[in-house]
């Protein structure tokens, strides 16, 4: 399998929470990013071709910001992958709990923590990404 191929549009959804009961489309992400053949994050592809790897955060009545997917030191298993969105500033950028030994599938949840807390996220979409 090619690297190209590995590369995976995958789409984050708010789950249930006290405020939105329902869960909601309106608020979530969406990133590139190479996943293995399990749907966890390739580390490897990662660092040959991190450049490609991004993020769209979509928030209700927000707009939308634009960042990249980053592995930094730190962390329980000593890195953690963050959401990026101004190198030069670290009150910006949002962590994934344990992404590195979560599946990225549909019907899958991923906990991302920003300056505000701890969210939850359902995974609604995995699908190939078309790169440069």
């Amino acid at each position: 399998m090619s690297s190209e191929h590995q590369f995976k549009r995958i789409r984050l959804n708010l789950a249930r929470s006290k405020d939105h009961p329902e869960g909601s489309k309106s608020c979530g992400y969406e990133l590139i990013a190479p996943l293995d053949l399990h749907g966890m994050v390739d580390i490897e592809a990662w660092k040959k071709r991190r450049h490609l790897c991004s993020v769209r955060r979509f928030w209700d009545h927000e707009e939308d910001k634009i960042g990249r997917l980053v592995h930094k030191s730190g962390g329980a298993n000593g890195a953690t992958w963050i959401f990026d969105y101004n190198e030069d500033r670290l009150d910006d950028d949002e962590a994934g709990y344990r992404f590195d030994t979560h599946r990225f599938a549909p019907g899958e949840y991923v906990t991302l923590r920003d300056q505000e807390g701890s969210h939850t996220f359902g995974v609604a979409s995995v699908e190939d990404a078309r790169i440069a």
